[in-house]
């Protein structure tokens, strides 16, 4: 049905939402409203990078123009707030990924690049470390490597976010506390000095290391599931666009006990999208976590005991919808593109192109001049790695050897921003602040402007935990 959908605006950095929007829904509209029990269930959702721009701009990419009105998302539909995200004050106002994570599991202010551990790099408990004391089950599933800084900031903690391999120890040397962990890492699981894989199958966990094996999982044993060297491939190269939403439900199955079950799920890769300035990857890692909300809408009417939070840890990219001083921007051409611009790069790099051919690789046809400054971006990439390759041996160990792929990446990018009227503002971090979405029980307690942290001590209170 037509409805009126009003985005609440909450300060400047929502600014993008003021205007009234007309929707047409068909949306769940009968979530159970909150009680005043504590959830069985907790789901808290981390969209890393996930700024305002992004929620915006995945409107108007999902828009139907055979309408009158602007479809909302299920981001509109459970818009309660605004977080703010600045980490301890010898780390400025702009936080990492680390220090944001251990903000929303912990509550606590802290250095950029800490895992869990306050600026006198102390451990500190997190949420999920509480819940598997209150005898809850707990889970991760994320699209980066399951030891990435955010998941790592709920189940360990370590001094520095680079210490891929011990932190991967420590999720078993300092106690198993996670029941389920889905997501990428095998080149820090399976390594010459250790295969912890072995250790978590010595430890009764299954392992898996396919998305076809989560469908055979037996029921109440423990799982590890790798899927990747690194992390999972970008939505658009990914078998499975909706991987994150796959594993979403795959684990909610798998963790359904008496007791209820903590899980922190992560939409990694917006924050990488956001890094690379790639709009075309962000909106297809978006479309991933959209679907997983709207599954864990269905959840929360299936299961009213369950709380669903959904935030930021911060922005990245600076991501503007709409630039160069026009009033347009033109999501369109986004749904024809199959393939990262990443893995678009490495198909053009390979030979000479004809304009035909370029249009066939990109799924949408290109200009002359277009396909010209394809073919210019190639000829600089192998002009400069000639370059490169003529220097002396001592001049060549000061820098990286140009990549042609990489020439390329850019000016496909380039390309897709200019036809979309896209703008970026950084290729790191931003310190704006990010909206919270929740639904579930108790959602309401999430409402208006938060920090980060009071996040983290809203859930620690609903888990019985008095700070």
């Amino acid at each position: 049905m037509n409805k009126l959908f009003t985005c609440i605006t909450i300060t400047l950095a929502l600014t993008a939402c003021n205007a009234t929007v007309k929707t047409n829904t068909t949306s769940i509209t009968n979530i159970p409203e909150t009680s005043v029990e504590t959830p069985k269930n907790i789901i808290m959702v981390v969209a890393d990078g996930m700024g305002p721009a992004y929620t915006t701009a995945y409107r108007y990419f999902k828009d139907d123009k055979t309408t009158a009105h602007i479809e909302e998302t299920v981001f509109d539909r459970h818009l309660l707030g605004l977080s703010s995200t600045y980490p301890a004050r010898e780390s400025g106002y702009i936080t990492d990924s680390a220090a944001g994570a251990t903000a929303l599991s912990a509550g606590i202010k802290t250095y950029n690049g800490a895992i869990a551990v306050d600026v006198n790099k102390k451990p500190v408990n997190t949420v999920l470390q509480w819940a598997k004391k209150q005898g809850k089950k707990t889970g991760v599933v994320v699209t980066s490597q399951v030891n990435h800084a955010t998941p790592a900031a709920y189940i360990t903690h370590n001094e520095s976010r680079e210490n891929y391999n011990a932190i991967a120890d420590s999720y078993l040397d300092n106690g198993i506390n996670t029941d389920l962990i889905l997501g990428g890492g095998w080149k820090y699981f399976i390594r010459e000095d250790r295969n912890l894989v072995s250790e978590y199958i010595q430890a009764d966990f299954q392992y898996i290391d396919n998305y076809q094996a989560i469908s055979q999982l037996a029921p109440q044993k423990p799982v590890l599931g790798l899927f990747a060297e690194v992390g999972l491939p970008a939505a658009l190269d990914d078998s499975n666009p909706h991987r994150l939403s796959m594993m979403t439900k795959a684990a909610t199955s798998h963790l359904a006990n008496d007791n209820g079950f903590f899980l922190l799920v992560e939409a990694s890769q917006v924050d990488w999208a956001g890094h690379g300035n790639d709009i075309a990857s962000a909106m297809a890692e978006m479309d991933d976590l959209a679907k997983t909300m709207e599954y864990l809408e269905l959840y929360v009417k299936n299961n009213p005991d369950t709380l669903v939070v959904l935030t930021a840890d911060h922005s990245t990219g600076g991501l503007t919808v709409a630039a160069n001083g026009k009033y347009i921007w033109q999501p369109a051409l986004l749904h024809q593109i199959k393939k990262s611009p990443k893995t678009l790069a490495k198909q053009l790099a390979k030979s000479d192109l004809t304009q035909n051919e370029i249009s066939t690789i990109l799924n949408f046809e290109v200009s002359k001049l277009e396909a010209q400054q394809l073919q210019q971006a190639k000829y600089k990439g192998f002009e400069q790695r000639e370059k490169y390759r003529n220097l002396s041996k001592t001049a060549q160990a000061k820098m990286k050897e140009p990549s042609v792929e990489k020439f390329m990446h850019k000016a496909v990018k380039r390309l897709i921003d200019s036809r979309t009227n896209t703008g970026w503002t950084s290729g790191g971090h931003t310190g704006i602040d990010v909206p919270i979405y929740a639904l579930g029980k108790q959602h309401d307690i999430f409402s208006g402007q938060l920090d980060n942290t009071d996040i983290a001590e809203k859930l620690f209170s609903l888990l019985g935990k008095k700070q």
